[in-house]
């Protein structure tokens, strides 16, 4: 299996956008440390991801995520997530932005 992820980093609220063959063990990478792009921004939270059989797939869909459309369809995936993190009876940080 190939995943498509997003990550919510805690510290700067905003969103990492991936791929990769074990989802697990690349989570588990940017939470340590071990990603250049992702280490300042630690920790994160896995918030949504996408199982597919293929590579070229997975790598296709995390390239659409990134788009505008792509990122509008976050939003409306994650509409109730992401209203209640910026809900202000929230115990999480306010005003998520996505990139």
């Amino acid at each position: 299996m190939y995943y498509t992820y997003v990550l919510l980093s805690k510290r700067d609220k905003n969103f990492y956008i991936g791929h990769t063959g074990d989802l697990k063990k690349r989570f588990k990478e940017h939470n340590e440390g071990k990603s250049r792009s992702t280490k300042p921004r630690r920790p994160f939270d896995l918030i949504y991801y996408e199982a597919g059989l293929n590579l070229v797939d997975a790598i296709r869909r995390e390239k659409f995520l990134k788009t505008g459309p792509g990122g509008r369809y976050l939003k409306k995936r994650l509409k109730f997530y992401l209203k209640e993190i910026n809900s202000p009876k929230s115990n999480k940080d306010k005003f998520i932005k996505f990139y």
